[in-house]
């Protein structure tokens, strides 16, 4: 009874703060929940009126690309860039405790002011990045207002902040490797590659579930650093699933539509996870 008694307040918050508003969400994607609820309380069930609304939206299908798009880019950069510099910084030189804080700047920055900055940095006409390119002769490029670069300026955004976790979280995975086991592969001709191959991979693969099921979640319902640099444009090339449940939500106030698409988005990150798990689980025990 005592130890179910210091479970209690975590238990309560994660009810009040976490399964609250999820029911509340799954419930509000079946009414009619508008600005005029607020003042008449009155929320009629339309069923899956609104799922529908969502499916049928040529939108919908737009999100559902660029969110694929946006969480498949997002992951491999960030996974293989912060595996790399995992491995560099396992090997000990001065001012590499330095140089792996600073690594740790963009994770440690508010999202709208680091998406603020690299607008600014990306803009056509005043922009950090052109103004470099200009000096070698290539014409201004629009990174945010180009439907065929949008995506990929903000792809890249975003892998800049994502690096800094995949880094920390990777080294750390790296360090718990036992250089016994280095030392006796180096015996039998495992080094190099091979070495990484044969003992790192199989040591860090539990870690590396977890960077990347974290990642892929987390990516999946980035919203800020979207709305700070394109707002989901230009024309819907930037619009992805979670930055499409805002705009129904708090732009266009049909709540319970945003509701739906916040609830397809729930669904694809619980799938994922659950499907992922599942395959490494099955990798680690063969």
């Amino acid at each position: 009874m005592t130890r179910w008694l210091f479970v209690v307040p975590a238990a309560l918050f994660v009810a009040v703060f976490f399964g609250y508003p999820v029911v509340k969400n799954i419930l509000m994607s079946f009414q009619d929940y508008t600005t005029k609820t607020f003042f008449t309380g009155e929320a009629p069930w339309v069923g899956l009126s609104n799922y529908i609304a969502v499916f049928q939206s040529s939108v919908f299908t737009t999100s559902v690309v660029n969110t694929a798009l946006f969480t498949a880019g997002s992951i491999v950069l960030q996974f293989v860039i912060g595996l790399g510099l995992a491995l560099f910084f396992r090997r000990h030189f001065p001012l590499s405790g330095f140089l792996r804080g600073l690594l740790l700047l963009p994770w440690l920055l508010p999202l709208i002011a680091s998406s603020a900055v690299w607008k600014w940095l990306l803009d056509q006409d005043s922009g950090a990045l052109n103004q470099l390119l200009g000096l070698v002769g290539i014409a201004p490029v629009p990174w945010l207002v180009s439907p065929s670069l949008a995506l990929i300026a903000v792809i890249g955004v975003n892998v800049w902040l994502g690096i800094p976790f995949n880094t920390t979280i990777l080294y750390s995975g790296l360090q718990s490797v036992p250089p016994e086991l280095y030392e006796a592969g180096a015996l039998d001709g495992a080094t190099g590659f091979k070495a990484f191959w044969y003992i790192t991979w199989p040591s860090i693969r539990s870690v590396v579930s977890v960077v990347i099921v974290l990642g892929v979640v987390y990516t999946l319902k980035v919203v800020d650093i979207i709305l700070g640099l394109t707002g989901g444009g230009p024309a819907n090339s930037t619009q992805t699933l979670a930055t499409n449940a805002y705009h129904q939500s708090f732009i266009n106030f049909q709540f319970g539509i945003g509701a739906a698409v916040s609830n397809v988005l729930i669904v694809v990150s619980f799938v994922f996870a659950m499907v992922y798990i599942a395959i490494s689980r099955k990798a680690v025990d063969e």
